[in-house]
């Protein structure tokens, strides 16, 4: 199937945009992730016309991103460093530098740091969004900060999460 684009590529759209390090809204993750996220690129400081958000995000050793999925939005991760183990749609894959990870829509994700250092990756987010669930959990960050004790997550998440990017949590 030929699908026309709806608008011409002919022409520029959108940015162009070189974010230094450290120049990036930052948030601390409560449990039990007790990390944090790095929000990079969203429609917060770039037009784009496919939209997405691009960051990262650090695990320390014992942290975990709970269950989840995404309804109606695309997911990929790139391992920076460290090691863990993800669980994607049933089935557990390393989490090792290097490894690329997709997460499509509604398939149920976590992931955890099974190992003894941080784990890290860049995270693209597809329509975008994700950015909104770190800030509205986390709390403000400043790179190379020290971490602050474990913090429970908002008594409202689900609402949180119902607002922003997430499909209704998993039956267990």
């Amino acid at each position: 199937m030929t699908q026309t684009p709806c608008l011409s590529f002919d022409e520029p759209h959108g940015d162009a945009l070189a974010v230094p390090a450290g120049a990036a809204p930052t948030f601390w993750q409560p449990v039990p992730a007790n990390g944090h996220a790095e929000c990079i690129l969203s429609e917060k400081n770039i037009r784009s016309f496919h939209r997405f958000s691009m960051g990262t995000q650090t695990l320390p050793p014992g942290g975990r991103v709970r269950l989840h999925a995404h309804d109606t939005s695309e997911e990929v991760f790139y391992v920076l460093r460290g090691q863990g183990r993800a669980e994607i749609g049933g089935e557990t894959h390393r989490m090792l530098p290097g490894a690329t990870l997709y997460m499509g829509h509604n398939v149920p994700h976590t992931f955890i740091n099974d190992g003894d250092t941080e784990l890290q990756w860049v995270w693209f987010f597809m329509p975008g969004g994700l950015e909104d669930f770190f800030a509205a959990i986390g709390r403000a960050r400043q790179p190379g900060e020290p971490a602050p004790e474990p913090f429970a997550r908002p008594s409202d998440v689900l609402q949180i999460e119902a607002n922003t990017v997430f499909a209704p949590p998993p039956q267990a």
